[in-house]
């Protein structure tokens, strides 16, 4: 286990005037003592189809290293996979690459955070028709999931080492690393940004508070991930305006305020309640419904949303 070094650790913060690859994001973090190990923890299972899962890490903040755990995302667009960040040495400090999506897994320092992250390459799965298919043999993804397969064809160095250079990681991006970092990207997500946001805020979280055993090393969803899809399932409130053409069904709990349109056919099931002005044309069929002034609003149908090991 690296320990902490008393003395007050420089804090550099810069926008690309080191001249490193696009790798990098526009402002990283120096510091004069390397992260912690990282610590051995299970994956939880993953919550739905679709989701990838982005291994924890140390992150640097108010002077100290603080462990960011490993999470179940989904990722900003189908097809994309995750890099994850990772620490380097170089110019007499410890720099911070951050991660990002992208069509293929570029370098991450050759750190094994586990997982399918072993260091040299991704072996969590693969994109395959518009749906990601599982590789069970290093992810969690418990039942009910159809496409998984099992492939224990990777090496895992059992090695915690959390940065790459001199007492660290030894290794440089391949010709195909080195290609994927220059594809295009895109940043953390909202959820994983506020995702890490909670990290630093718990000071659990911080290593000269758990002296490298987090309080939480892993979790299913991000607090912004699970609001978010709370609310795709759940009823819809609608304000404004809504003109509908065509035949509509609806199920569930749906409030609705302001003036509705409805043409054609339209079938409910589930409370409504309604305020304002409403205009139908066309045949109507509503079941347990409450009704406040002669109105009828329809909701669009709900949105569909979208497994580890413990390491060695």
């Amino acid at each position: 286990m690296l320990k902490f070094v008393s003395k007050r650790v420089h804090l550099l913060l810069f926008a690309g005037l080191l001249g490193f690859t696009p790798l990098l994001a526009s402002a990283d973090v120096s510091v004069t003592v390397a992260p912690p190990v990282i610590p051995v923890y299970d994956q939880p299972p993953c919550p739905g189809d679709g989701y990838l899962w982005t291994p924890g890490y140390w992150a640097w903040g108010d002077d100290d290293y603080y462990w960011v755990p490993g999470v179940w995302v989904l990722p900003p667009t189908v097809g994309f996979l995750w890099t994850p960040g990772w620490w380097g040495w170089g110019n007499g400090g410890y720099f911070w690459h951050t991660g990002y999506w992208g069509p293929h897994v570029g370098f991450y320092g050759g750190i094994n955070y586990g997982f399918g992250y072993f260091g040299t390459g991704f072996w969590g799965g693969h994109w395959e028709g518009g749906h990601f298919f599982y590789n069970t043999a290093c992810w969690h993804v418990g039942a009910g999931f159809h496409n998984t397969y099992v492939n224990h064809s990777w090496t895992e160095e059992h090695n915690r080492v959390s940065f790459n250079g001199p007492g660290g990681i030894d290794r440089r991006p391949t010709a195909e690393e080195e290609r994927a970092a220059r594809e295009g990207h895109h940043e953390l997500t909202e959820g994983q940004r506020a995702h890490e946001q909670e990290a630093i805020h718990d000071h659990g979280q911080k290593f000269g508070e758990n002296k490298g055993n987090p309080g939480k090393t892993a979790l299913t969803k991000t607090t912004h991930e699970t609001e978010h899809h709370e609310g795709e399932h759940q009823g819809t409130e609608h304000h404004g305006t809504t003109e509908h053409h065509g035949t509509t069904e609806h199920h569930g709990t749906t409030e609705h305020h302001g003036t509705t349109e409805h043409h054609g056919n339209t079938e409910h099931h589930g409370n409504t309640e309604h305020h304002g002005n409403t205009e139908h044309h066309g045949n109507t069929e509503h079941h347990a419904t409450e009704h406040h002034t002669a109105e009828h609003h329809s909701a669009p149908a709900p949105k569909k949303g979208g497994g580890g090991d413990k390491k060695k």
